[in-house]
């Protein structure tokens, strides 16, 4: 017990880190709640420590072969802690002078949000699996509807609850068919069985678990919840669901279906999703006047991408080659790219009120700053060179390419020339558009300009420490090799 205690050091920590969040709140006035952030800052950074250690370590099972202690589970640890420090910095601005009751509560929420993304990546056990993900789903839902006086929020709340709890009922039922099936919820016992299962069982199984997972990560035809959800809830918690939560969700659909269940009949139709989800996210986002509208399509869009990756696993088994290790590299870029556009977003919203993008005219000359940042996460999120994203898409569609799926590649390559006109419409409001008569400059605040930064340093300077990124990678992508 005690060797599986100091495996989940990381997990321990932040649990601990929650509840003392949850005291801090309690003794600390209203005007004081910003002190529960920077607590949470420095104690996720903390835990990013062991996390790292984590990474170099031989692979292998705690708690009865349910949680798996592997590089695969430590990258997508560090995602979730590296987005809650992110997501708590740009929290701290957007309730900047905000009367908000639940503040405190919220970095609270978030920090144990951190803690159950964490245990999504590592579960071995479909039980755990499923447990983490209602923990996860259920501070969600909360977190969505955080803003009480907001409509747009509640109904945000409310929406994700029940096209939630819809999916969490069709996982179940689904992982309910692989039980009954095998006679046993670990993932990699799993895969003893299933290549011996009824195609016609299994297919239907395969359907009900992809409908669950499929929704974390918003692919067609589960994302009806995404566009008001991610307008609706506050921005912060918008930024969150996109890069953290939909890390934590892909880190399981590569352990469920690269382990457990046979490759012979999902990838042809997660290949039919990932073009459809590509598609239709971009096409849709095309006729966005709303900038958290847009990016929730472009979400949509970057996970039918994604998923590419996930349908190209049969290449190489390591590295950025790989399916695998294309993901992995590509939720890296993604999270920093996408927290960065949202930040600016906060930014603006608080300055303006408003998140409409023509609202964003005249930026370059209010807000400079935030105008380059902003131009400078539109171009990675197209794919331009040498942005991080340009080298994420790279991966992708080379996998792809490794294992046959051409046509699958060529989508992708047309629909990033799709995104690239309303990327670049955010560009043209910015630096084409002339800012109303008489409009003010736009505070950038030192947290703001710290955030962007952070976020700007790693899309475009990737380049410089690549090798050392696809070094991380490789290891981490070898998932299933115990």
């Amino acid at each position: 017990m005690t060797a599986n205690l100091g495996a989940i050091t990381p997990e321990l920590l932040i649990a601990a880190l929650g509840v003392v969040l949850l005291v801090v709140d309690l003794v600390t006035a209203p005007s004081q709640k910003r002190l529960a952030g920077w607590i949470g800052v420095g104690g996720l950074l903390v835990a990013l420590v062991p996390t790292a250690e984590l990474l170099g370590g031989p692979p292998h099972f705690a708690f009865a072969e349910t949680y798996a202690i592997d590089a695969f589970a430590a990258f997508f640890k560090g995602i979730a802690i590296l987005s809650g420090v992110l997501v708590l910095l740009a929290a701290m601005e957007f309730f900047q002078g905000r009367k908000t009751r639940y503040e405190g509560e919220i970095y609270s929420l978030i920090v144990f949000m951190v803690l159950g993304l964490a245990m999504m990546a590592a579960a071995a056990d479909l039980i755990l699996l499923f447990l983490a993900i209602e923990f996860v789903s259920l501070i969600s839902y909360v977190l969505a509807g955080a803003l009480k006086g907001d409509p747009k929020s509640n109904e945000a709340g409310i929406k994700y609850f029940f096209f939630g709890a819809a999916a969490s009922a069709a996982m179940l039922y689904g992982f309910s068919f692989l039980y009954g099936a095998a006679g046993t919820t670990n993932i990699y016992r799993l895969m003893q069985h299933t290549a011996f299962l009824n195609s016609g069982f299994l297919g239907l199984a395969v359907m009900l678990v992809l409908a669950g997972l499929g929704f974390k990560i918003s692919i067609v035809p589960f994302h009806q919840w995404t566009p008001d959800v991610y307008e609706g809830a506050p921005t912060p918690i918008t930024a969150f669901l996109s890069v953290g939560s939909k890390a934590a969700a892909f880190a399981a659909l590569l352990r469920v279906f690269s382990v457990a269940l046979p490759t012979y009949g999902w990838v042809t139709i997660l290949a039919g999703l990932a073009a459809v989800t590509m598609t239709l996210g971009n096409l849709v986002a095309l006729s966005q006047q709303n900038i958290k509208r847009m990016l929730a399509y472009s979400s949509i869009a970057h996970a039918g991408y994604m998923l590419i990756g996930v349908v190209a696993q049969g290449s190489n088994p390591a590295g950025p080659w790989s399916g695998q290790g294309a993901v992995l590299f590509y939720l890296f870029a993604y999270t920093f790219t996408n927290m960065g556009a949202f930040a600016v977003a906060i930014g603006v919203e608080r300055a303006l009120g408003s998140d409409a993008i023509p609202d964003y005219a005249g930026l370059s000359s209010r807000a400079p700053f935030s105008a380059f940042a902003m131009a400078v996460f539109m171009l990675s999120l197209t794919g331009i060179p040498p942005t991080a994203l340009f080298f994420g898409k790279f991966f992708l569609f080379a996998a792809a390419i490794n294992t046959g799926f051409l046509w699958l590649a060529v989508v992708g390559i047309l629909n990033s020339v799709v995104s690239l006109f309303y990327y670049a419409g955010v560009i043209r409001a910015m630096y084409q558009m002339p800012a109303p008569d008489g409009a003010p400059a736009l505070p950038e605040t030192s947290l703001v300009r710290t955030l962007l930064t952070v976020t700007v340093a790693v899309t475009v300077f990737i380049v410089f420490f690549l090798e050392r990124v696809i070094s991380v990678v490789t290891g981490a992508a070898t998932l299933g090799r115990y």
